[in-house]
């Protein structure tokens, strides 16, 4: 038996007829750049997110770019202001805050969560503190009472990078509408992908919402009237129209993702084998993440049965060249590096069937 990590094409396959549909019609409107397609979405999107606005935008990066640019328009964040950011997210997290010449500021995880330690969070926060952006890594909720409080208490911005955990929650909340604003990737691994890049930015802010709409469109208020130096970024029809139908499924595929990681949770015995942690927080599984001494051996054993496994991510932000300049570079984060050097991310979707799932928790069980 042979299980690729993920099949987009059996994704697809699931509601093929109904996206067939979408992007037809959106052919045969002869329309493809903000159009209706583009406006339906963002409608339909801020509602189960549950924000005031939603705004569509070339990628989940982008997303985020936007956002901490609009709040330097807007003369609430300044050049060389401090935001937390979670030491063990991809890459993009802080790139986006670097981009806009802020400077990231690495903060440990916990170790069974994955998540930010939010009792670490304060003894990081210096004078030039003023945001702390939040990452749902692999779907779970990074949001705690905790960090509201410190925000609270030091005058902070709440950002979310959303990318991962479309659908997620937080008592009655979606990930998404908890801080100040949201960025949210649609990259076609995603558990709620496009057919290609796609992203957008959700908040309750009206002047950060008409910013981050003027910012994404060459900085324009009205046609070829600019009031920002902007940039192209612009979420398409297609993909619009692909993202609705999708949208229509997103809680019974989240659900099917929770079912199997229970299965997973409950049936994978293995000593060798350290298990996501499954309590009240809520995690919507876009990645099922373990952690393995051997890693690599345990990679090439799936893979020599037929299992495919990604790692998320080989190589921490603070070990990349790219941030040679920066002194938190090389630095000793080593809760951090234990799970970058640990982590192997099993199958988990919605596409995989039963006999698949039973064959995947058996061979890790004979490792």
């Amino acid at each position: 038996m042979t299980i690729p990590y993920l099949s987009l094409k059996a994704i697809t396959e699931l509601h093929k007829d109904e996206l067939t549909q979408a992007v037809t019609n959106v052919i045969d409107s002869g329309w493809y750049l903000q159009g209706k397609a583009n406006e339906l979405f963002e409608k339909e999107y801020s509602t189960y997110i549950g924000t005031k606005y939603c705004i569509g935008c070339a990628n989940g990066l982008d997303a985020l770019i936007l956002i901490f640019r609009a709040y330097k328009e807007l003369g609430l964040l300044h050049d060389g202001d401090e935001v937390i950011v979670p030491a063990n997210t991809y890459i993009a997290s802080i790139l986006s805050v670097t981009e806009n010449n802020l400077k990231a500021v690495p903060v440990e995880p916990r170790l069974d969560t994955f998540q930010i330690d939010d009792s670490k969070i304060e003894e990081a926060i210096t004078e030039k503190t003023r945001a702390i952006l939040l990452v749902h890594l692999y779907g779970r909720c990074s949001y705690t009472e905790k960090i509201a409080e410190i925000a609270k208490k030091h005058n902070l911005l709440i950002i979310e990078d959303n990318a991962q955990a479309q659908g997620c929650t937080f008592g009655a909340k979606r990930t998404g509408s908890l801080g100040n604003a949201a960025g949210h990737s649609f990259y076609p691994g995603k558990n709620l992908g496009a057919f290609g890049d796609a992203g957008c930015v959700t908040t309750d802010n009206p002047d950060i919402a008409e910013c981050v709409r003027s910012l994404a469109n060459y900085g324009q208020s009205k046609k070829y009237v600019f009031k920002f130096r902007g940039r192209n970024s612009r979420l398409d029809e297609t993909n619009a129209a692909v993202l609705s139908v999708k949208l229509k499924y997103l809680d019974r595929e989240n659900d099917c993702r929770k079912a199997i990681a229970r299965q997973y949770n409950e049936k994978i015995v293995n000593p060798k084998i350290k298990l996501p942690l499954i309590d009240s927080t809520d995690n919507i599984f876009h990645i099922y993440p373990v952690l393995c001494a051997q890693r690599n051996k345990f990679q090439k054993y799936l893979a020599d049965n037929g299992i495919h496994t990604m790692i998320h991510y080989p190589i921490a932000p603070h070990q990349q060249t790219c941030y040679s300049d920066v002194e938190w570079y090389g630095k000793s984060y080593p809760i951090t590096e234990k799970i970058h050097r640990e982590e192997l991310s099993l199958p988990l979707n919605q596409a995989l069937k039963q006999e698949e799932i039973d064959y995947i928790i058996d061979v890790v069980n004979k490792f």
